[in-house]
């Protein structure tokens, strides 16, 4: 069995362009972990090398339970590697095809509230998709945890010319084309694939995504509708239409309006942003003022 510091690496769980990671045992603490550990033709690059660190600082500081922890951190054959929390369950892309659509729109849920930690801590994940979601079945219900930060960006630094990375089945237009910078709705489109494919067990534009097209094509392509047998609530396919627009400006402005969208959906509960939804001051005021009324008019004519 191969031993990377004191862990020993038992079973491949999954392997990229730059990195692999590793189920593993850790005998000082008698549990199991993740080991990720970079590809041995990058560790003399640095710049990837300072990425795949960054990567694990940046895993650390956000303590939140909706994103995998990182525990460790160490250079071996001057590869480095860091270590996380062994989520059992597997992800999401194990579930395609496997959930109902009612667990389905949790899952999704589930995931949206996870991608909220990130851009609460002022990131952007740039590469969400059902094998970057964790599924932890030890939770109940089981819970989404967000994972794989490789090519996440300060939220800050956004909105200028960048590095074109992700997955194009999931990546929004304004990511893949460069056109204008980005921002957490990037992440909230990519949601809206993931819990399309969730549902339907295919990517909304096919593997290519709208990538594929012209900054044209894109711009002017529409979402696929969610099949009708699959007996969704209609604003629930209004709503994934609407993360998957082409403009940003039409998607959920939040991961979490995204997330509590999916939930309140299926009651009819949810209003695009921009619509004229009225707030609870509004609400109250407008039921206390029909009460004074009513109170008038009951006086005026007793």
């Amino acid at each position: 069995m191969r031993k990377l510091g004191r862990y020993l690496l038992e079973d491949r769980l999954g392997a990229g362009s730059f990195a692999t990671v590793w189920k593993a045992y850790d005998p000082e603490l008698d549990t199991d972990v993740a080991v990720k550990v970079l590809a041995d033709n990058w560790a003399s690059n640095a710049d990837v090398r300072e990425r795949f660190l960054a990567e694990a600082r940046l895993l650390r500081r956000i303590s939140s339970p909706r994103v995998v922890r990182v525990h460790d951190i160490g250079v071996q054959d001057d590869r480095p590697y860091f270590v996380m929390d062994y989520v059992r369950g597997g992800t999401l892309a194990d579930s395609i095809g496997q959930c109902g659509p009612a667990e389905a729109l949790r899952l999704a849920a589930e995931a949206g509230y996870a991608v909220q930690v990130l851009h609460d801590a002022g990131v952007v994940h740039r590469d969400i998709k059902p094998s970057n979601l964790l599924l932890d079945t030890g939770r109940t219900p089981a819970a989404v945890l967000v994972a794989d930060l490789g090519s996440a960006k300060r939220l800050a630094d956004a909105s200028g010319l960048t590095v074109t990375t992700g997955t194009p089945a999931y990546m929004a237009p304004e990511q893949a084309f460069q056109t204008g910078g980005f921002d957490g709705r990037a992440d909230v489109y990519a949601l809206g694939a993931v819990t399309f494919e969730l549902l339907t067990g295919r990517k909304p534009f096919g593997s290519g995504g709208r990538a594929h097209l012209t900054p044209e094509q894109a711009s002017k392509s529409s979402p696929p509708a969610v099949p009708g047998e699959l007996q969704v609530p209609k604003a629930v396919g209004a709503l994934l239409r609407a993360a998957l627009s082409a403009d940003p400006g039409d998607r959920p402005g939040t991961a979490r309006e995204f997330a509590d969208a999916l939930l309140s959906r299926q009651a009819g509960e949810w209003t695009p942003a921009g619509s004229a939804r009225p707030s609870r001051l509004a609400v109250w005021l407008a039921a206390v003022v029909t009460f004074l009324v009513a109170a008038a008019l009951t006086w005026w004519f007793r």
